[in-house]
């Protein structure tokens, strides 16, 4: 029996074979519910792309790693169940692995599995550019919330999700803003901050920073009393667990939210609409962002060369309790 051919892919996904052969070579340019389409039927065929210099297959072990800061941070639980779905659907096994937001460990981490997998997808990496690049060299390499050239990229639209956040606290009539950072080593992290700032100076507002902190809700408590004294009266948060810590802290402290301070995250975890009040935030699409992650993994391991530009996803802004209009009488003591 003959072995499948584009033409048999294209033929079981109903696309054209260019369509099928740009999923392979352009991953992120082929609409998402297609490239799922056409992925799940090579796997039903058996098909597997081939490298260009040997005609061979490019997957010899049929298992992707993916590599995550936290395993206990909930930002994470719908990354990992995309990307699970992801390697379901191609046949492929995924490797789990984290690395307690160390770039020491998630370093070694990477080296330890490089040997057992085709490709590696890292989530919200802390290592430098450089170390990156060393294992772009070696496999496959996808990075999720980080952009590097040499590289296969998707990262979210946070700029525009910082404006609409920024926007809606203004409307509310605050004139300052204060963001409490995540980790030092983040990435995501420098590109909110620099948003922050941006946009505030475009709409003529304050903005003033606190951190860096580590992006859990006990930091966020501790992040709360500094926020207090600031007599900040909005915060953006940079992630969902900081803002979470926040409005738990500010409560201890005597300072209504939002009544007297304005709190927005970003992410919008699970635990989002179970604290009060509810907290307001700029929704990711994490589940998405897992999926497309180990589906283009995999078409680089198979012979595809990432297109050098990211593929963004959008965000939106989630409206709840935990923001409120700005008080004129001194704000909180």
């Amino acid at each position: 029996m003959s072995r499948p051919t584009i033409y048999d892919v294209a033929r079981e996904a109903g696309v054209a074979a260019s369509t099928v052969s740009r999923a392979y070579a352009r991953p992120g340019r082929v609409h998402a519910d297609t490239a799922q389409r056409i992925f799940a039927a090579a796997s039903r065929l058996g098909y597997r792309a081939a490298t260009p210099r040997t005609g061979g297959p490019v997957s010899q072990r049929n298992a992707i790693a993916l590599v995550v800061a936290d395993v206990t941070n909930p930002f994470y639980g719908d990354i990992i169940k995309g990307a699970y779905e992801a390697a379901r659907e191609a046949g492929y096994q995924l490797i789990l692995s984290h690395t307690n937001e160390s770039p020491r460990v998630e370093r070694e981490t990477i080296e330890q599995e490089l040997g057992q997998v085709d490709g590696v997808v890292i989530a919200s990496s802390r290592m430098t550019d450089s170390a990156l690049r060393m294992v772009a060299k070696q496999k496959a390499v996808v990075l999720l919330n980080r952009s590097l050239p040499e590289a296969n990229c998707v990262v979210i639209d946070a700029e525009r999700g910082i404006r609409r956040a920024v926007d809606h606290l203004a409307k509310l009539g605050h004139e300052r803003i204060t963001y409490v950072a995540g980790p030092e080593t983040s990435w995501s992290d420098g590109i909110r901050w620099r948003a922050v700032r941006t946009v505030a100076a475009e709409l003529g507002l304050e903005a003033r920073r606190v951190g860096p902190c580590e992006p859990t809700v006990l930091a966020g408590l501790s992040a709360a009393l500094r926020v207090a004294e600031m007599q900040a009266t909005a915060v953006q948060a940079y992630n969902d667990q900081l803002a979470i810590g926040i409005v738990k802290g500010l409560g201890r402290l005597g300072i209504d939210v939002p009544q007297q301070v304005s709190v927005v995250g970003f992410d919008n975890i699970i635990f989002d609409e179970l604290v009060e009040p509810q907290l307001t935030t700029i929704a990711s699409p994490l589940y998405r962002m897992g999926f497309t992650g180990v589906r283009n993994c995999i078409a680089v391991a198979q012979g595809a060369q990432p297109s050098g530009d990211p593929l963004v996803l959008p965000v939106r802004l989630v409206v709840r309790g935990s923001t409120g209009r700005a008080r004129r009488d001194g704000a909180h003591r």
